[in-house]
């Protein structure tokens, strides 16, 4: 036991286990739903490293996990083998090395197999909404105003902006239904023209969008 404490409290275990006091904090705090273990990935790159493919929490935990076993393992080696002096520090910046390179290769290989349930999320488009039908939430469609619901894949809805060519048809009012034909980028709005709900086949298929106000 005094052994292990030993290596734990010395370079460079100490390094990992203090970042895994971390990791462990934060998948409690997830656990208890005051933190979510998505918020980091879209700031991290983790297909740089050659991680991609799940959550990029997920790789930064598994790869101190396993760095801080390795190092761990190292450190009790190093001081078993009695050395002393520079030769003990050379040492133990070589167990922190190969530490880091065993956690990087083991993650990278976890990742490889386990990619595959972690499948790719396109984000969201305003794209998504291109030919489907909407309601119209204002009291009138013109040229520069109004506004209209439409409804998302998995059942979530969005305000979005739309417009009419000319002429417009003055019965594209509140709480009719109006079909989104195409997207404005530079007014960032959709083209809608009067749609009569009798005739809709459906949502159209596609991927899966969820859609904040626009």
């Amino acid at each position: 036991m005094r052994e292990f404490l030993d290596a734990t409290l010395s370079f460079p275990a100490v390094l990992f286990a203090a970042a895994l006091v971390v990791v462990i904090a934060f998948w409690l705090l997830v656990l208890v739903g005051a933190a979510d273990h998505h918020s980091f990935d879209a700031d991290l790159d983790a297909d740089l490293a050659g991680v991609g493919g799940v959550p990029v929490t997920v790789s930064v935990s598994l790869m101190i996990a396993v760095g801080w076993f390795s190092a761990l393992t190292g450190s009790v080696l190093v001081h078993r083998s009695g050395a002393t002096g520079p030769l003990r520090a050379v040492l133990a910046c070589a167990v922190l090395a190969g530490a880091l390179l065993l956690a990087w290769g083991a993650v990278r290989l976890l990742v490889h197999h386990f990619r595959r349930y972690f499948p790719d999320q396109p984000p969201p488009s305003r794209q998504d909404f291109l030919g489907r039908v909407c309601t119209i939430r204002t009291g009138t469609v013109s040229t520069d105003f109004g506004q209209a619901e439409v409804t998302a894949d998995d059942g979530t809805t969005a305000t979005v902006q739309v417009r009419q060519l000319e002429p417009v048809d003055a019965e594209l009012t509140s709480g009719r239904s109006g079909l989104l034909y195409a997207y404005d980028e530079a007014g960032e709005f959709f083209w809608v023209a009067a749609f009569d709900k009798a005739l809709d086949p459906g949502p159209p298929h596609g991927r899966t969008a969820s859609g904040p106000a626009v």
